[in-house]
């Protein structure tokens, strides 16, 4: 990363609603100042009820985040970035920044009748591997 200003990490997913929000919330908490963290998605919506449930247990507040598109994005400003698809095609990425991939499953399972409490479930266990793979990452 560019070592004369803040470092800049992007987030993204198509829609920029559950786990790069979460994942944003997760970053901004742990890196703090020394990180300038960002989402997007390809096709923005908002962010997801869920995410915000499952980031509050934590203590973290995501309700002023908002759903941005990836060509919001300045891409000449961002030296890392992180795809968080697993079943859907990521939105790319036209920059030069470092990139990693963390394929997770989407959370929200629209396409599954499930309670309240088990669709939390999901977002638990997406917001908790992202927690772990942000440990053993350098800012």
């Amino acid at each position: 990363m560019n070592q004369n200003r803040t470092p800049t990490l992007l987030f993204l997913c198509v829609a920029n609603s559950a786990r790069s929000q979460m994942a944003e919330g997760l970053a901004k908490a742990r890196f703090g100042a020394k990180v300038h963290v960002q989402s997007a998605g390809s096709s923005p919506s908002r962010v997801n009820p869920y995410a915000l449930k499952a980031m509050a247990e934590l203590g973290i507040d995501i309700s002023g985040q908002s759903s941005t598109s990836v060509h919001d994005v300045d891409a000449a400003k961002v030296d890392r970035v992180i795809t968080l698809c697993a079943e859907e095609v990521c939105p790319a990425f036209l920059g030069h920044a470092e990139r990693l991939h963390w394929p997770l499953s989407d959370p929200d399972r629209k396409d599954e009748e499930l309670s309240e409490e088990e669709r939390l479930i999901h977002f638990r266990v997406a917001r908790d591997e992202i927690a772990k793979r942000l440990e053993a990452l350098e800012p």
